[in-house]
């Protein structure tokens, strides 16, 4: 089993364990198992677990009128910067409130607490991803106002975070122009289950050298159609579009509440 986030080394992933028999050809099939110990997949129950979880915190967002928001990528992407610009918009049209994932620390949250809005951070230690049971505890602890937008701020992973439901309305993958084009063609599932691309750090386009039409074509290739909103934290570029992207997810129980 994975030490990392529990999860047998399933949803697609190994965490980078390679086969120690080959280690020139990690997709190789696996060694034999060494005499008197057993191998235990622990994928289905972990999976099925989170998903009563999740279901459970599906029906608390809706019973409040909440909007719940997953955002996921890499370490370094922005998201955090992004959430503060987009808090700092949202003032005076609608309550926002934001669950922070990380291993360790509460800077992220602390930076959201700084805008006004109500914030509370889960620190995963070892875990690699939120799981719906903690979302749910830290949904109870926050108490955000009915007909808010949740915004949760998953940990920075490319990988786990796809596999797990937190009960929320969309997925939300931000990709930076300081990562590859080809990032959804190596992370594929996390890209898959998104609703929506935000490509993000759009100011530091003349700095990098990273070709939006190749990356936006690789999300596509992974998940055709997907939509993408070019963004910047810095100078607020696309904000309103994403704005706009968030109003239009709203159902009509949500849009009641206001």
């Amino acid at each position: 089993m994975c030490t990392t986030c529990g999860c047998g080394g399933g949803h697609g992933h190994d965490h980078g364990h390679a086969n120690p028999a080959s280690p020139l050809a990690p997709w190789s099939a696996p060694a034999p198992l060494a005499h008197g110990t057993r191998l235990v997949s622990l994928e289905v129950d972990v999976l099925e677990k989170n998903a009563r979880y999740a279901a459970a915190n599906r029906d608390a967002f809706a019973s409040h009128a909440i909007q719940a928001i997953n955002l996921m990528s890499s370490p370094g992407s922005g998201k955090t910067s992004l959430l503060v610009r987009t808090i700092e918009a949202l003032r005076g049209t609608r309550p926002a409130a934001v669950i922070e994932g990380d291993q360790e620390t509460a800077r992220d949250a602390e930076r959201i607490r700084a805008t006004g809005a109500p914030a509370t951070q889960i620190n995963t230690g070892k875990g690699c991803h939120l799981e719906a049971q903690a979302v749910g505890r830290a949904f109870a602890a926050l108490a955000p106002a009915a007909g808010s937008v949740l915004f949760i701020e998953n940990v920075g992973n490319l990988v786990c975070p796809a596999a797990f439901d937190l009960g929320e309305a969309a997925k939300v993958v931000v990709l930076s122009v300081t990562e590859g084009e080809d990032k959804p063609l190596k992370y594929p599932e996390m890209f898959r289950v998104a609703s929506l691309l935000l490509l993000n750090k759009t100011d530091l386009l003349p700095y990098v050298d990273f070709d939006v039409d190749f990356a936006l074509q690789c999300a596509r290739r992974v998940n055709p159609g997907l939509p993408a909103i070019l963004t910047s934290a810095k100078t607020g570029a696309g904000i309103d579009a994403w704005l706009d992207w968030i109003e239009r997810g709203r159902t009509p129980r949500i849009a009641a509440a206001r």
